[in-house]
């Protein structure tokens, strides 16, 4: 089942991870939405591959818009963020980054980090 990043209201977070296909794209994407958490990954990586449940998971709980950018594919987008080990994980809020780790985080420590930025 395959859905539209764009439907639903503007803001309203998609309910999937959106897949990253260039360094425009990612700043659409941070840019429509309040919060979003960007996973640079790489498909070989066995903790990115761990993350994946973790991410659709909270793409579908949290308010936050998640991206996937694949760091074989956008290897120049990757090094702009100083992406040194995958996965990374970028946070961004009202557009700006916020904060950034390596390495996979628990889904409860991600999900306090998202509601930080959402929260009202």
């Amino acid at each position: 089942m395959a859905t539209d990043a764009h439907s639903g209201s503007p803001g309203q977070s998609p309910d999937e991870p959106v897949h990253i296909e260039s360094e425009s794209h990612l700043e659409d994407v941070v840019n429509d939405y309040d919060v979003v958490l960007v996973d640079f990954f790489a498909t070989w990586c066995g903790p990115c591959q761990m993350l994946e449940p973790v991410l659709e998971g909270l793409a579908d709980e949290t308010d936050a818009a998640i991206a996937k950018v694949d760091v074989d594919e956008l290897q120049q987008l990757a090094g702009t963020y100083g992406v040194r080990g995958v996965p990374t994980l970028v946070l961004f809020a009202n557009g700006e980054q916020a904060e950034q780790h390596t390495g996979a985080l628990p889904a409860d420590r991600l999900r306090d980090m998202i509601e930080g930025y959402t929260s009202e």
